[in-house]
């Protein structure tokens, strides 16, 4: 309950305030000595880097592909970044998932303030650590997207879209938070920065929708449902619906609002996507691109994600790289 005399604020509202202090921390240009340097052998970090490097390649093959037009500085930070954000996300997404505890999560956490202090725990931590000295990264992003796992423990129903935005925000929109100071803003943009931040968040809450959007039925099987409660019962559906996996006009007509909802944030996030650094484009292009047609392939699947996984065949990917570059020139 709110305290008396105080305004509760949507959860857009409270990450806002978190981008406008993004935002204020770049146009600041914070020095980076006033973060700690870390003492590591050279050779340390740079196989750091390199390992960082070939967890992005693996798992994450267009990003990376698109990552190596950027300056090397830039893609290094950027390599050990998506790596804190994967380890991240498979503690309670991944093989151990099950064995995962608030605990785990605390430990984690007091393990980030370390890689900011300058005291990483291992090689991967090391990387991170440094790109932290060297671009104006904030720890709060990274932070939030822990309470976003928090959540993932205790929490498998979303009663409106409010609450559902701030899960994408702290599972997803965050990246777009912590990639803009690495990325960087073209030096000729007229845009606001807090306008290219709000962009990248846009582009996070896009593709967390949208993987929302594909893992309905593998989402049920474990007992979740990432959909708004108030907007199925609207649309005249529930839970059990949704545990029936039945293609209905209901669902159907439903879908497509969700699916109008997720195109309307890819939008956002166009506008802000050309004001980044000409090198920094293609990675971000590629990925807005191949994560929009993912709504297409659920249309063209009669919405029946239940039982069918949308996904962009490795023609259309390729097909997806030239464009994103031609659109990464302009």
């Amino acid at each position: 309950a709110t305290p008396a005399g105080e305004i509760a604020l949507s959860s857009e509202q409270k990450v806002y305030d978190v981008v406008l202090k993004q935002a204020a921390l770049v146009k600041r240009r914070i020095k980076k000595l006033e973060k700690p340097d870390i003492v590591l052998p050279g050779t340390v970090l740079s196989e750091a880097y390199d390992r960082c490097r070939e967890v992005c390649a693996e798992y994450a093959k267009t990003f990376y592909l698109g990552t190596l037009l950027m300056t090397p500085e830039r893609r290094r930070a950027i390599w050990a970044m998506y790596v804190w954000c994967r380890r991240t996300d498979e503690l309670v997404d991944g093989p151990n998932a099950s064995h995962i505890t608030p605990t785990a999560l605390d430990r984690w956490e007091d393990r980030l303030d370390d890689i900011f202090s300058g005291r990483p725990f291992d090689m991967l931590d090391a990387a991170l650590s440094d790109t932290v000295t060297r671009f104006p990264v904030d720890i709060q992003p990274f932070k939030d997207m822990i309470d976003g796992m928090r959540m993932d423990l205790w929490k498998s129903r979303y009663k409106n879209f409010d609450e559902l935005y701030l899960y994408c925000y702290y599972v997803a929109g965050t990246v777009g938070l912590m990639s803009v100071p690495i990325m960087g803003i073209a030096p000729e943009s007229q845009a606001t920065t807090e306008s290219v931040y709000n962009a990248a968040l846009a582009l996070g809450l896009a593709n967390q929708l949208t993987n929302i959007l594909r893992d309905v039925g593998e989402d049920a099987r474990r007992g979740r449902v990432y959909l708004p409660q108030d907007e199925l019962a609207q649309a005249g559906l529930s839970d059990e619906d949704i545990f029936a996996g039945k293609v209905t006009d209901k669902w159907r007509n439903f879908m497509k609002k969700q699916i109008a909802r997720a195109r309307k944030f890819f939008d956002d996030a166009e506008s802000g996507v050309t004001e980044l650094s000409a090198a920094s484009r293609w990675p971000v292009w590629a990925s807005l691109l191949l994560y929009r047609q993912i709504l297409d392939e659920i249309e063209a699947n009669d919405y029946n994600n239940f039982t069918r996984r949308a996904y962009v065949s490795k023609p259309k990917k390729i097909l997806a790289l030239p464009l994103a570059y031609a659109k990464s020139l302009v």
